[in-house]
């Protein structure tokens, strides 16, 4: 009973969406590293100019409490980079993908009955809308 537990999860481990899913999830906290630095070392700073202070160290004390409102804001900047970031990646896969199918789209040309002028099947001999003979 392990064994076969063991070999069904080995088979669904070694699936290819399981690895595909553990290489973007590894890739993508390591950009997410690059994003941070991004945003702490340069984005924050240059919204410190207008401010006159370290962006992250915006606070407010309320009630006893310290509430970092510019740490907040630095997190939500990350978040937007990344969501664009991931976006533009979907947006250009599929830009691709719909490049592949015209290209199949295009290589195939209709073959039209010469009767009724409907498309047929290259491989057709009986157009399906007139029944001629072809």
């Amino acid at each position: 009973m392990i064994k076969k537990f063991l070999q069904e999860f080995k088979e669904f481990a070694l699936r290819g969406n399981v690895m595909s899913l553990a290489v973007g999830v590894i890739i993508g906290s390591a950009f997410q590293g690059v994003v941070s630095s991004l945003t702490d070392n340069i984005l924050s700073p240059i919204i410190g100019l207008f401010t006159r202070q370290n962006f992250d160290s915006l606070s407010l004390s309320v009630l006893g409490i310290t509430l970092r409102y510019g740490a907040f804001i630095t997190s939500v900047i990350n978040f937007i980079i990344m969501a664009f970031v991931v976006f533009m990646l979907v947006r250009a896969m599929n830009i691709l993908l719909s490049l592949g199918e015209q290209k199949k789209e295009a290589a195939a040309p209709a073959r039209l009955c010469p009767f009724c002028k409907s498309a047929l099947h290259p491989d057709a001999t009986r157009c399906p809308a007139c029944t001629s003979a072809l």
